[in-house]
């Protein structure tokens, strides 16, 4: 993380998670970085994509403490105890795509709105957990209906954010991040301890992206490896 200041400051939402956790361990090793802070449902403050007034009461906590040099929102939702990712159209119903969404894309979006203020205006970087699937010019294959769009979206409200961000604070870069397939409880329905990286290397793979991209990158989708995706 050699492009960040000595003694950056991060900052992780959805911590709880495997990648979450990742984030927060790979961050609290490195020399540079003087305080690694990380939020989700039972943190202080807490922060549930659920409860809307928690994501903008976080941010006012956190305000007074400093501004962040990097900000990753690691919180996903694909499958839950009730449901999978739809395979057909007869599988789509309201409850699966209103639970994906807020997780997904209504969450995030309003973490672009509370916590883009709190990005350093010299050096600082705001990563939003994608997926591929999410790419509407790479669906090849159908399903997963929920997920898919929900991506989708978040990469939209990211990249018009980006927009609006460059002219108050140019120097930030705000990606949408696919962290292509992990070993964590969201992929291991799906052959993830078979296919999947472990969540520390892949979340070093993904901070080594983080750290090369500059003001030039902000409002793009990029996989783990750096590799430029089609929206």
């Amino acid at each position: 993380m050699n492009t960040f200041p000595d003694g950056f400051r991060a900052l992780i939402l959805g911590a709880s998670g495997g990648i979450g956790q990742a984030f927060a361990q790979a961050l609290q090793a490195n020399p540079r970085c003087a305080q690694v802070i990380g939020l989700h449902r039972h943190s202080e403050p807490p922060l549930d994509f659920n409860d809307e007034a928690s994501i903008g009461a976080a941010a006012a906590q956190l305000r007074h403490s400093g501004k962040f040099h990097l900000i990753i929102n690691a919180a996903g939702l694909l499958h839950t105890a009730d449901f999978g990712p739809e395979k057909k159209l007869t599988d789509l119903n309201f409850a699966q795509l209103e639970a994906t969404f807020r997780v997904n894309t209504f969450g995030p979006a309003l973490v672009l709105r509370h916590f883009c203020p709190l990005l350093d205006t010299q050096r600082s970087v705001l990563a939003v957990i994608s997926a591929k699937v999410g790419s509407i010019g790479d669906n090849r294959l159908g399903g997963w209906y929920s997920y898919r769009a929900s991506k989708a979206a978040l990469n939209m409200l990211l990249k018009t954010a980006a927009i609006e961000v460059k002219r108050s604070n140019p120097q930030a870069v705000l990606v949408s991040l696919h962290p292509g397939t992990v070993n964590t409880a969201l992929s291991q329905p799906f052959k993830g301890e078979q296919i999947g990286r472990q969540s520390l290397l892949a979340v070093r793979e993904m901070l080594q992206t983080l750290n090369q991209l500059g003001p030039d990158d902000s409002g793009r989708f990029v996989a783990y490896n750096g590799e430029k995706l089609p929206w």
